[in-house]
């Protein structure tokens, strides 16, 4: 079964880039052409979003035939055909730029989010992302994140408390923004996590002692961070956040924290280089 959320993610894409009609396609190509489409890797990279592809077509033109060549999270080098799609080539050319839209920027993300992870392996820490996405694509963000060996930081702003520095302005305190979403969290009868934003050492002993689920260090100089990550000895789970990035993360990854949420992922990324190439049946 697809996911709601997602085919509703398709479905506007393809209105956005349709409209009405493809009216170059309709002027050029006669309803009865057919032919083969295949999906080009022109840099090396990971590639995500075949699935996705699989879906769309179904939705668009359940008579095209997709086929991968590749899964999803698999390395994939320059020059390989990581997919087919055979059919009537109105439907191919008019899905296209979604497609592919679709693919460049997954891949781009399980790409980035894959040079993070090589980097800590040798560590404990886990790579998050953040819920800096493309507006109305954070279920395709998240979903390449996740592919690439990842992990979600919150979904959003329903699924987990995280009180950052100007709700702990507005409440007064650290201890009493902490206990309003406890208060908040008994009278729904819900069993959300709670995390807190820290940004010096006496932040942190003051979230330690509200029994917290998460402590953030918001960018902590890594002398700073290994003295948290071990005033917290294991109390509750830590992330790192702040600026981070591939030359950095490294060391992050060395003061034993456990998280490290990284907003690069999704909000800066650079779609891999891949391309749809048409082959007309005679």
């Amino acid at each position: 079964m697809i996911d709601p959320q997602l085919k509703n993610i398709i479905e506007n894409a393809l209105n956005e880039d349709i409209g009405n009609e493809d009216i170059t396609t309709s002027a050029i190509i006669t309803k009865n052409t057919t032919g083969l489409g295949e999906f080009l890797v022109k840099q090396d990279g990971i590639v995500a979003g075949l699935d996705v592809l699989e879906i769309l077509y179904n939705i668009f033109d359940p008579e095209l035939n997709f086929k991968k060549n590749k899964n999803d999270g698999v390395k994939v080098t320059k020059g390989q055909v990581i997919a087919n799609v055979e059919g009537n080539i109105a439907s191919i050319l008019t899905a296209e730029r979604t497609a592919l839209n679709f693919l460049q920027r997954m891949s781009g993300i399980a790409t980035l989010a894959n040079e993070f992870t090589e980097r800590i392996k040798h560590t404990k820490a886990k790579i998050l992302d953040t819920r800096k996405t493309a507006p109305g694509l954070r279920f395709i963000d998240k979903l390449a994140v996740k592919i690439a060996g990842c992990e979600n930081h919150r979904i959003g702003l329903y699924d987990m408390f995280l009180i950052k520095d100007n709700h702990i302005i507005a409440a007064g305190s650290i201890t009493k923004a902490v206990n309003a979403c406890k208060k908040f969290r008994k009278a729904n009868k819900e069993n959300f996590r709670i995390e807190v934003e820290t940004t010096n050492l006496e932040q942190v002993m003051e979230a330690l002692k509200c029994k917290v689920d998460l402590i953030m260090l918001d960018n902590f100089n890594l002398a700073d961070m290994k003295k948290a990550v071990e005033l917290i000895d294991g109390k509750c789970k830590t992330e790192a956040s702040g600026g981070i990035d591939l030359n950095t993360v490294k060391q992050i990854a060395e003061t034993g924290i456990d998280f490290i949420s990284v907003g690069a992922l999704t909000h800066s990324v650079k779609a891999l280089d891949i391309s749809l190439e048409i082959f007309v049946q005679k």
